[in-house]
């Protein structure tokens, strides 16, 4: 089982209730992922999920009030894993290092992490779109987070060069979520460079910033 979630230890093991529902929770939300990945949103019945996890379906309902409610649980679970992933790695001190160093820094955290946790990101990329408008418009504000991030490092300063991150950023979402959708790890780590190269020879079409290799 993944290091995500924690399997309880057999029998009697005197841990806090807290810790026993945390390490519950932590359970399902990855099972819920993980039977998306193999049936999708809506072929993934709740009973499939408490399967999956190795719970009850009393502390299924004790925790979740439908499979929505899980899901959506599950979604911020991979949104928080997306985001620690790429802020551990441009949250250090960008200082001694080129643009072009730094832009590779953010685009290659945003695939190791998609890689990290594929059942997490397949719902995030793709089981998303059977669930609602709420939770699109969610995953297209984390969107938006990582455009600006882009923006930033490229120095884009002119709306056109800020709408040119935003279709550079739209195109990369497009082809992360085809690779994740089929499994394609390796094709998904292999974006990062061919995309560098793209944006090393655009001029400032994405913004002033000289990168160079």
């Amino acid at each position: 089982m993944p290091e995500s979630a924690t399997q309880l230890p057999r029998g009697r093991h005197g841990l806090p209730r807290e810790t026993v529902i945390a390490a519950q929770r932590d359970r399902i939300l990855l099972a819920m992922a993980e039977a998306m990945t193999e049936n999708g949103y809506v072929g993934t019945p709740v009973a499939a999920v408490i399967k999956r996890a190795g719970v009850s379906r009393e502390t299924f309902y004790e925790q979740f009030r439908s499979k929505e409610d899980c899901f959506e649980a599950a979604f911020e679970r991979a949104v928080e894993l997306m985001l620690t992933g790429i802020f551990a790695a441009t949250g250090a001190e960008f200082d001694g290092e080129t643009q072009s160093q730094r832009l590779e820094r953010v685009l290659g955290s945003y695939l190791d992490a998609l890689a990290a946790e594929p059942a997490y990101a397949r719902l995030f990329l793709v089981e998303v779109y059977a669930v609602g408008a709420e939770a699109i418009a969610r995953r297209t504000q984390l969107q938006e987070t990582f455009v600006a991030m882009v923006a930033d490092v490229l120095d884009a300063d002119t709306e056109a060069q800020f709408f040119a991150c935003q279709t550079l950023v739209a195109a990369l979402s497009s082809m992360v979520t085809a690779r994740i959708a089929v499994g394609d790890l390796a094709g998904l780590r292999a974006l990062r460079e061919p995309l560098l190269d793209l944006i090393r020879r655009s001029g400032e079409l994405f913004g002033s910033a000289r990168l160079a290799d």
